[in-house]
């Protein structure tokens, strides 16, 4: 079982430490001509550069506890975090009648990474 918890929590990883780079890296006006980013222009550049650096950080919550064995409890704080914003995600997608099951995915595995993590919180 821990195999399988690491290998979910590296995914949640992958999965927000690229789109968080991605949304950093990549300029405003090119963010909201992609046909598949069009939620973007529902926001401004400011808030999406804030939206990339949280899935930074939460992507990065999630891993450096586990290497540098401190601040534990961390991992299920970011991964809460990063439930949120899937959720914030989901409503925002909702809204505007675009798909959902990519963030629905997401928000099932930082879910099950904050749950795995819990004990954390104790110790």
């Amino acid at each position: 079982m821990k195999i399988v918890i690491w290998i979910v929590q590296i995914l949640v990883v992958i999965a927000f430490l690229g789109a968080g780079l991605m949304k950093l890296i990549t300029p405003y006006p090119e963010l909201v001509s992609n046909p598949n980013m069009g939620w973007v222009g529902d926001f401004s550049a400011t808030q999406i550069k804030i939206i990339a650096v949280l899935e930074i950080l939460g992507a990065v919550g999630l891993i450096l506890p586990m290497i540098l064995n401190k601040f534990k409890i961390l991992v299920p704080v970011a991964a809460i975090g990063l439930a949120l914003t899937m959720i914030g995600a989901i409503i925002t997608h909702i809204g505007r009648n675009e798909p959902i099951a990519v963030n629905l995915v997401l928000l099932v595995l930082a879910s099950l990474t904050a749950w795995w993590r819990k004990g954390f919180i104790k110790s």
